[in-house]
């Protein structure tokens, strides 16, 4: 008796086995159908780097860092005279000339700025747009590009017989500034610039300048680094008695403010100054001590 139950129960799991095998295949393939219909898993957002220089300058010339929108930035830009004016001059340090500056970024990307020189007397304005930002992670961009355009306006006073309209007097600057930060210390950046005066000298020297500037700076810790800026003139445009500018300097991070401590055999400020009108011989003591003093303020939340 106990073999003829033991028997229908067998036939009966059985047969609930093959009513049911079906209904457990079909959802099995619903669940793959769901599973192939399901997106795929999106990938990871490339990163923009960040702080490939702590200011917008380098050291004389523009950096291609903006400041965040709707932060201000003020500018203190001062060189005193070369150290090779000796004693009676205090080594340079009772002679200077001072640029003050305003800048104001629109957006993360694009800023403009105005200042004015002693040297020359000089008003500038400029605007810079960050078209490209270097980036990691997929569609990486190996590098970041700034494009920046300048005006400036000569409102010194000339006794000779030249004539200065205000045409004449003005100069204009345009630089592609192209920087990678290679690592968490070392950044570099290549600037090509083209100067186009439109009051020259002479008949033989030529209204429009090129130079390639390079530059960079190493971190030698978290608020210290050390900088680097040279501009070669091309030489079918170079000026006569002109040369090529260079600085060596520090950069000290304080909070809001940067600190730029630099030599330079260049006293002017902005590009068509220190590109197109340094004369003096670095290496035979025409050098400049200077500094920038940079104070950010945010004027309006994003």
């Amino acid at each position: 008796m106990t073999a003829f139950f033991t028997l229908r129960a067998a036939r009966l799991a059985a047969t609930l086995l093959l009513l049911t095998a079906p209904l457990a295949l079909r959802a099995q393939d619903d669940l793959l159908d769901q599973l192939e219909q399901q997106p795929a898993a999106q990938p990871a957002v490339a990163e923009p780097v960040q702080a490939t220089f702590k200011s917008t300058r380098l050291i004389n010339g523009h950096t291609v860092e903006t400041p965040g929108e709707g932060t201000m930035v003020f500018l203190i830009s001062h060189r005193f005279g070369t150290l090779n004016s000796g004693a009676y001059n205090f080594f340079g340090l009772d002679q200077a000339s001072i640029r003050l500056g305003l800048e104001y970024a629109f957006s993360d990307n694009l800023e403009v700025g105005v200042g004015r020189s002693s040297l020359n007397k000089t008003l500038d304005g400029f605007v810079k747009y960050r078209a490209l930002r270097q980036s990691t992670g997929p569609r990486a961009l190996p590098l970041s590009v700034t494009l920046f355009g300048s005006a400036a306006l000569n409102t010194l006073r000339y006794n000779d017989a030249v004539e200065r309209t205000f045409p004449r007097r003005l100069t204009y600057s345009y630089q592609a500034l192209l920087a990678r930060k290679f690592s968490p210390d070392l950044s570099l950046q290549l600037m090509p610039t083209l100067i186009h005066r439109n009051l020259t000298m002479s008949r033989e020297a030529k209204n429009d300048v090129y130079a390639l500037g390079a530059g960079g700076r190493y971190k030698l810790t978290k608020r210290f680094s050390l900088n680097a800026e040279y501009y070669y003139l091309l030489p079918d445009s170079k000026p006569a008695d002109v040369r090529n500018a260079l600085a060596l300097g520090f950069d000290i991070e304080t909070g809001g403010h940067i600190f730029q401590l630099h030599v330079t055999n260049a006293q002017g400020m902005i590009e068509p100054l220190f590109a197109t009108e340094t004369r003096g011989n670095f290496f035979k003591g025409d050098i400049y001590f200077g500094f920038n003093v940079n104070r950010n303020f945010t004027l309006r939340g994003r």
